[in-house]
């Protein structure tokens, strides 16, 4: 008599980076779990395409463009695509949806770290942070002068938000309680629940550039919003004022920033996500003094990569246990 089998194979995840947490977590659970081996680099497009295969669950990271030729790389065993993001735009959603492969993303963790990242580009754009530290270290600082390295004051400001959500609501929140600002938004609709505790105004895009001394970003990148900020919007901008992008960066058309950057359209610019990133070093926007370059910290807290991180995990589990998932797109 055929003996029966004593167990059943383990749900097979892999994970598209080599990061210690989460490989430590997901070890822990009953599933087989397989990596790639660094966590320094993207995992190149055609290794993921070979290791995906027969898995039943993707925990990936938001530099990995999941499609249809993955998914078919996977194989029906394919149940869910877990992203340690709140951004999905480099999974397409239709092509899962066609598979019937849920989505998983980190959405609800990240809204101060990210906030806070604005208020601090806020800050070095609107008093020239870069050029004075540039000049500190290149010795150019001198004899002290009545008006050299003025910028101008954010308390007080109007500031502009385009997108209240959760992030822009947050900014907003800094930016009233602590530097007495008044708040200016738009987007496609208004938000009365959100914005009245805030004391913020609806208006259109055209009124808020007008308007506003900050100018800060926090739209979702759809067809709508790609290149949002370019070279008609961005000199409807007042010359003293300042843009600021946390959000995505194909959001703002980077030529045109440029040009209206040395073109004293605009007087500085905080980007914490540029087009694409990493953002080649040869870039023409380094060369300039009034704009301030991150690269991409908005969630770069320990506590808030751990949250992501544990989010990606529960998700990708319910997945392939073909449980409902905490946080489904």
């Amino acid at each position: 008599m055929q003996a029966v089998k004593s167990a059943v194979a383990k749900p097979r995840v892999f994970v598209t980076r080599h990061v210690p947490y989460i490989l430590e977590q997901l070890r822990a659970a009953n599933v087989d779990v397989e990596a790639f081996e660094r966590e320094d680099v993207a995992i190149p497009r055609d290794e993921l395409l070979a290791r995906v295969s027969s898995c039943d669950g993707i925990l990936c990271m938001l530099t990995d463009r999941i499609d249809g030729e993955v998914l078919a790389s996977a194989g029906p065993n394919l149940k869910v695509v877990s992203t340690m993001s709140v951004g999905y735009n480099h999974i397409v959603v239709d092509d899962c949806r066609a598979q019937g492969v849920m989505i998983g993303f980190t959405p609800g963790v990240l809204d101060t770290s990210t906030a806070e990242t604005a208020v601090a580009l806020t800050f070095m754009a609107k008093r020239h942070a870069v050029a004075s530290v540039n000049s500190a270290k290149t010795g150019d600082w001198g004899v002290w002068q009545p008006f050299q390295y003025c910028g101008t004051d954010v308390e007080g400001s109007t500031v502009g938000i385009v997108g209240l959500g959760r992030i822009g609501a947050k900014y907003a929140r800094i930016m009233k309680d602590a530097f007495r600002c008044r708040i200016l938004y738009s987007g496609p609709r208004e938000k009365p629940e959100v914005a009245g505790p805030l004391g913020a105004q609806f208006c259109s895009l055209e009124e808020l550039l007008g308007a506003s001394d900050i100018v800060s970003v926090h739209c979702p990148l759809t067809q709508a919003t790609r290149h949002l900020f370019n070279s008609d919007t961005l000199p409807r901008m007042k010359p003293s004022a300042v843009l600021v992008n946390t959000s995505r960066g194909p959001v703002v058309d980077q030529n045109a920033l440029y040009d209206a950057l040395v073109g004293k359209q605009l007087a500085a610019a905080g980007l914490d996500v540029t087009d694409p990133e990493p953002l080649p070093t040869d870039d023409k926007l380094f060369t300039l003094p009034n704009c301030t370059i991150f690269p991409h910290i908005g969630s770069a807290t320990i506590k808030t990569r751990q949250a992501m991180a544990d989010i990606a995990v529960r998700n990708v589990l319910a997945g392939v246990r073909g449980e409902t998932l905490p946080h489904a797109v």
